[in-house]
Order: structure tokens, then sequence, then C-alpha cells
């Protein structure tokens, strides 16, 4: 009898074969991808799929006529510097979407076909491709995860991000695969000054201000990522607001080399929102206040550890009950233990649109700080719109409270 998995929850594998199959009813494929500690290919052997369907330790197996294919995965013949393999499933019709059909179902069973976990995925709704589960190594052993991450980009963009070449990597199916665009760059040069302007001599150059990153805009195709300071405006495609978001925060302990083999810090990071009217702060939601006054905002639950890929603690926010006082909702990150930043690798923030659970922006903070506490992020109003700002900037604070009169300096807009 299988084991059945809820997103986010894992369970361990004791057996060296295992085959992931599927049960759905709309017509689709299943492909691998496996990644590294870094969450990229090696190289385009290591994406396995129907024009290419044997990888390191990993073999795509058709299935019976009408049926998706499996995957059939020898996890000691993965390679040492795998982290993950992740299973994917991609509707053969790209204008589709898992909404229109029932959730499908992910299986995991040893070599022999003995059930081991079940994983019904529900949720979906404008998806035509979903992050299923993933085969990972935790402290020398494997164990299985239900992901559920669906995946707005297409395909395209899930395998170029993953670091795989889309020139080499057709899609499914007949759709046309296009690549992703490059970030454009800032248009200096767009509007040259007219021919008859009047050219002054040169003034003596002033010490240069840093600037500004620019406001980016939020897009289907794929999630932006965000730099320090830079702000994205909370719309979709076509300047649709966005009503309930998700903030995800992530990280992960760093790992020390003994004579006793590798250890990781015990470090315990708690995320949290404080919610501000103007410069005074009216509420906060976090581990010991799980949701806020006016029940807008939801904290999913404390994590202990930071173990695991994805994210360690999630806010749910509902735009739509803010209430009209509140101007500012920072997102911020404490250290419980004391342990600093230093400690810990891999701190991200993520804002996903939760009536499509599409990711559309991260922000990564890269290398690490002496400080207890991290000012991920901030929501604000300008005008009538809410608009999100990745911010990044230590503090020293071991919870929400003494984080609190940290934060005016994050205010401003």
């Amino acid at each position: 009898m299988s084991t059945p998995l809820a997103k986010g929850q894992n369970g361990p594998l004791s057996v060296d074969d295992v085959i992931v199959s599927l049960e759905l009813t709309a017509a689709a494929d299943l492909s691998a991808l496996l990644v590294t500690d870094s969450g990229k290919v090696r190289s385009d052997a290591d994406f396995v799929f129907f024009n290419q369907p044997s990888g390191p330790g990993v073999q795509l197996v058709p299935g019976a006529p009408g049926q998706a294919a499996s995957l059939k995965v020898s996890l000691g013949a993965v390679p040492a510097d795998i982290a993950q393999v992740r299973a994917v499933i991609t509707l053969d019709d790209a204008t589709s979407n898992f909404g229109r059909s029932a959730p499908p179902t992910a299986r995991v069973a040893d070599g022999a076909g003995n059930a081991l976990y079940e994983y019904r995925i529900d949720g979906l709704n404008s998806e035509s491709i979903v992050i299923a589960l993933e085969l990972y190594r935790r402290q020398g052993a494997w164990k299985v995860r239900a992901v559920g991450q669906g995946y707005a980009g297409g395909f395209a963009a899930l395998v170029t991000d993953h670091g795989v070449s889309v020139d080499d990597a057709p899609a499914p199916a007949a759709a046309p695969v296009q690549q992703p665009p490059a970030p454009q760059a800032a248009p200096a040069a767009a509007y040259p000054p007219p021919a008859a302007a009047p050219v002054a001599p040169p003034a003596p150059p002033a010490p240069a201000a840093p600037a500004a990153p620019a406001e980016v805009s939020l897009t289907k195709s794929r999630p932006v990522s965000l730099s320090k300071g830079q702000k994205v405006t909370l719309r979709k495609d076509g300047g649709v607001a966005l009503t309930y978001i998700q903030m995800g925060l992530g990280w992960d302990p760093i790992e020390k080399r003994g004579m006793f083999g590798n250890r990781s810090a015990n470090v315990d990071l708690d995320a949290s929102a404080v919610l501000f009217a103007d410069n005074n702060m009216v509420d906060v939601a976090y581990y010991g206040q799980l949701t806020s006054k006016d029940g807008s905002i939801r904290h999913q639950g404390d994590n202990l550890t930071g173990e695991g890929a994805g994210d360690d603690e999630v806010i749910l926010v509902d735009l739509t009950r803010i209430p009209p006082h509140v101007s500012t909702i920072v997102f911020i990150v404490t250290s419980y233990r004391g342990h600093t930043f230093e400690q810990v690798k891999n701190a991200f923030c993520r804002l996903v649109d939760t009536t499509s659970n599409a990711e559309l922006a991260r922000f990564t903070l890269q290398g690490g700080m002496p400080f207890t506490g991290m000012v991920m992020a901030k929501v604000y109003r300008v005008g009538g719109e809410w608009k999100l700002q990745a911010i990044g900037e230590g503090i020293q604070a071991k919870h929400a409270g003494e984080a609190a009169p940290q934060l005016a300096r994050f205010l401003g807009v």
C-alpha cells in the first residue's frame, strides 16, 4: 500500500531502484531533469525526455498505448554531484492547461512495482507544465518530495532555467518552442538627440551616484530575477492587478566538514510579515501569531531547520483585505538562536501568484553577512497600486519584536 504525500511532504527511499509513473486523463509527457546543488544541469545530457530517453541513472520507459511513459531511476547510478532528479509533466497541447482535467497523480514504486508513495497534484489551474516531484539526496540517503510547482513560463523557459540549451531540446508534440527573449538593456541609446541640437562643451565630471535599479514588469513568460532595490508593480500581463500573493522565503544551513564527517549548524530562521501604517507598526504575522488581526495575512507555520529544497516558510497575503490604513508590509527573516547569515546559504524570497501558482519574481542573496536578521522585501502602496521591492539588508534581531524598531528606514518609497 502506498503512502499518500501532500504538497511539500517528503519520505525516505530505502530501495536502490524506483519507478515514477503517472495517472492522468490528459495527454502528457513525462521528463526528468538531473540537477546539481545549483539547481542546474551539468550538460544537456542531464535532461531525459522523449527524444533523449536515457541519462545517467535515469531511463524514460514508454507507456502502453494511450498511457504516459514512466521513469526508471537507479539511484546508485546517479552521479554523486547530482543532488536532485526532478520529474516534470508537460501537456501535449501547450494551449491547454491542467485546470481542464482531473488532477494528475504521480506514483513512486520500487523496481519490482511495489507501490511506495502517491501524490495527487491538486491546485493546478492555468499551467501546462508542473514539476511533480523530486528524488533528492539528504545526508547520504535518498528521499522523495512532493513538489507540485506549476510552471507558467512554458517548456522552453522551464528547461533553460535549469541550464538546458533550448536549441538542442525540442518541445513536446508539435508546439513551437521559442527561446525566451534575453533581458533588454536599459534604452539609454534608444533615443539619440536631434541632429541639429547644439553640442555643449563637456562639463567637469561630477561624482557618480549609484544608479537605482530599474523597475521591471511581471510577465507570464518567466519569473523576474530581482536585484537589490529593484521594484515590480503587482500586475500581470494585460495589466491585471494581483489579488492573492504568496511570499516564499527559504535558506539552507552551511555544512561544515570535520573529522567525523559533515554537519550543519542548527540554524532556526523565522519569516515574518510586519505591517505599517505610514511609520507606525500596526500588526505582524509570525510564528507566534500566524494570522494578522484582520485576517489578510496568514503565516503557514514555522520551519526549525531550513532543510530541504523550496520554500522553508510561506506567508500568504490577500491584497484585497489589507486595511486601507496599512501602507507597507515588510518581509523579514530573523535568526532565533542568534546564528548570523554567514552560516546560511541560498537565502531567497520569491513572489507567487496564488491564483495560478506561478512564480512571478525571485530575489536571491549572494554571500553571507554578519547579521542575525535580514530585511528581504517589502510590498507597499503607491496611489491605488501595490508594488514589490527587493531589499536584502541586514539587521541585528532574533525575532520580529527586536526587528520592528529597525524597519523605519525601509518604509520610504
